[in-house]
């Protein structure tokens, strides 16, 4: 087998770990240094714009995680016991939950086949009367087909609120995906491509939206006089410190997208010709940043993913799973409208699909021991 020099005293090659190398020292000291630790200080306000302009939108609200984000935006929508929310159900249970927290129905929706995403063809026959939104998710880095779905809710009047957690700096038609919905929302949990550790963003065009996101994200405090309240709100405040981290994280934006792109042209070029592998597709009308490098894993191969992952490991190579479609978990069961439907195309995602190492800062070197890893896997089976 072909051998690696390892970078580190770790035994795997991780699925992914940040990049701590711009000037985030130095924007944490300076909140240490002048005591702005907690949720007021300059590097909130300063990340939040730069983050909001970045992806074409006017408003930013920082929040504690790309949950609190989804919640919030919903939320701030007006969404609540009563309504229903249309979601893929191939995405990660954050999404759900967001939604199952408002009080409001989860509303399935399959995924399409070669980006696996939400499938736009079958959206309109899930809307409702009661359907106030569609949550599309951008899985893996690859955005969604928004025009269409933007023109099903302009028809239907109901918000688009995009779930880019996975896809910052991914461009639909040469717009940042995490722009072109009503009122969106991102993750900055370690594994992103930037990161605040945990954290999130709502990013909006729409002021009143954005202002109802501020006052609910911050206990709901009236803007007229503090500690006075006249609707619930929520303690999704993120810290100075945390945003310091971000903003140092965001400069370097561009580069850490060059970074994870660049990774899976790597990929691609020595997994494309191994019978049974599926490996990601980009658009013609995408930008793919490839936040996860993801391969399906087929019979063909000659074992299961989950025999392929195991391999993989005694190898000292790290993967993932994908996720498990929200119709299959067990919290949801008995749950929502489509009882009993089927969803083929998000069962084989779930079944078959495994993410690589896919950090920024894997080397030419590691991508290549763990693409012939797997080739010499698919030979011995």
């Amino acid at each position: 087998m072909l051998a690696r020099q390892k970078k580190s005293s770790k035994e795997l090659i991780p699925v992914c770990e940040p990049i701590l190398s711009g000037r985030e020292v130095e924007y944490v000291l300076d909140c240490l240094k002048t005591n702005w630790i907690s949720s007021q200080g300059k590097y909130i306000g300063m990340f939040e714009e730069k983050f909001a302009s970045y992806c074409g939108c006017k408003y930013g609200i920082a929040t504690t995680s790309g949950t609190t984000a989804l919640h919030l935006a919903l939320v701030a929508c007006g969404i609540g016991p009563g309504d229903q929310v249309i979601i893929p159900t191939y995405t990660m249970i954050a999404t759900a939950f967001a939604v199952v927290y408002t009080g409001a129905e989860l509303v399935l929706v399959d995924s399409e086949p070669e980006t696996w995403n939400i499938d736009v063809s079958k959206i309109e026959e899930k809307i409702t009367s009661k359907t106030k939104a569609i949550i599309p998710v951008h899985i893996y880095g690859h955005p969604c087909d928004m025009d269409p779905i933007m023109d099903i809710a302009r028809r239907h009047k109901i918000r688009v609120i995009e779930d880019a957690a996975e896809a910052h700096g991914a461009e639909y038609k040469n717009r940042k995906a995490g722009g072109i919905g009503h009122i969106n929302c991102f993750s900055f949990y370690a594994n992103k491509i930037i990161t605040t550790g945990e954290g999130g963003m709502v990013v909006t065009n729409d002021e009143k939206l954005a202002r109802n996101a501020r006052v609910l994200k911050d206990l709901a405090h009236s803007p007229a006089k503090r500690f006075l309240h006249d609707a619930v709100g929520f303690n999704y405040r993120m810290t100075n410190v945390q945003a310091a981290i971000g903003l140092a994280q965001f400069e370097r934006i561009d580069d850490y997208v060059k970074m994870r792109r660049r990774n899976a042209h790597l990929y691609s070029e020595r997994l494309k010709d191994i019978r049974g592998i599926t490996i990601p597709i980009e658009k013609e009308w995408a930008k793919n940043v490839y936040w996860m490098y993801s391969i399906l894993v087929q019979d063909e191969f000659g074992c299961s993913r989950d025999d392929l992952a195991t391999k993989l490991r005694e190898s000292g190579i790290e993967t993932r799973p994908f996720f498990i479609p929200m119709h299959q978990q067990p919290v949801f069961q008995n749950k929502g409208s489509g009882a009993g439907e089927r969803y083929p195309i998000a069962d084989g995602l779930g079944q078959r699909g495994l993410y690589l190492p896919s950090g920024s800062g894997l080397t030419e070197e590691e991508i290549r021991f763990v693409c012939q890893t797997v080739k010499e896997i698919r030979e011995t089976n």
